[in-house]
């Protein structure tokens, strides 16, 4: 066989093992123990047949497995899909029931006051870094006008100070620039809010016999020409009698969360200057 060419030797070898099996096959049936022929033939094809079984289950395994995996990763490719479709969807429905439940506030607020306002969106910060302002997007062609009081349904925000056709700028509360002329809602003393560029402000000018005690409300009290009368600015928050002094060292944390301000309220009313206070006095 030396002689014959590679295939042809594998060919003769196939055949031959063929033969032999073909061989047991036939003889199966039959009783009593294998013969020396046959005993060699099993010793040298049985291993082969098992290996040749083997090979063949491993190829189906792997193919059935394979596929089945290749359509489980697209399925769970679909699903993972479809999962952030839903999320991003259930996100939209959240924030569209939380700015409902936000303009609901501001409207019942609105209709509280009895003045006529403006709600605007919060769109932006003051680009400068300099003042603790905001950018609304409502301005002129909505009626408004600088000095103009800003307000949502927890209490003073602010006041315009600047206003473009489209926008406006809020200076807020909190900015050092700002006052209100307030009064302590339980005891009526009256004092002045002025902002600390952090989320606290000073009530100043308090003399030293009011009666100021940590818990007191702190609202508007109509003087000064831009807030109307009794809207909340905060709550006292400490209260230091300094010897010495002249007033009183008091804390007041607003009433608004200015780190989560988004709508708020622009009340149409035009400063009242001292004159006209007087007069309508």
């Amino acid at each position: 066989m030396k002689g014959l060419p590679r295939n042809s030797r594998t060919l003769l070898w196939v055949f031959f093992i063929a033969f032999f099996l073909l061989l047991l096959s036939m003889n199966s049936g039959q009783k009593g123990p294998w013969n020396p022929l046959e005993q060699i033939v099993i010793e040298v094809t049985a291993p082969l047949e098992r290996l040749f079984q083997r090979t063949v289950a491993w190829t189906e395994d792997f193919w059935s497995n394979y596929f089945f995996l290749v359509h489980v990763r697209r399925e769970n490719a679909a699903l993972r899909r479809e999962l952030d479709a839903l999320k991003m969807e259930n996100s939209r429905y959240r924030e569209e029931l939380f700015t409902h439940e936000r303009l609901k506030g501001l409207l019942q607020f609105k209709q509280s006051l009895n003045i006529p306002a403006v709600a605007a969106q919060v769109i932006g910060l003051d680009p400068t870094g300099w003042f603790r302002s905001v950018i609304i997007d409502k301005g002129t062609r909505a009626g408004i006008k600088v000095d103009m009081p800003v307000v949502n349904a927890s209490g003073v925000v602010g006041r315009v100070v600047s206003v473009s056709p489209h926008y406006a700028k809020i200076l807020l509360l909190v900015d050092q620039n700002s006052a209100v002329d307030s009064l302590i809602q339980r005891s009526r003393d009256r004092g002045m809010v002025r902002g600390l560029r952090t989320e606290a402000c000073a009530l100043d000018y308090m003399v030293k016999t009011s009666d100021v005690r940590e818990g007191d409300k702190v609202v508007t009290s109509g003087l000064g020409g831009v807030y109307p009368k009794g809207i909340p600015i905060g709550q006292v928050i400490h209260v230091e009698d300094a010897p010495g002094d002249l007033f009183k060292h008091i804390t007041v944390k607003p009433a608004v969360d200015f780190s989560r301000l988004e709508e708020v309220l622009v009340i149409l009313r035009e400063k009242v200057s001292s004159e006209g206070q007087n007069k309508k006095g």
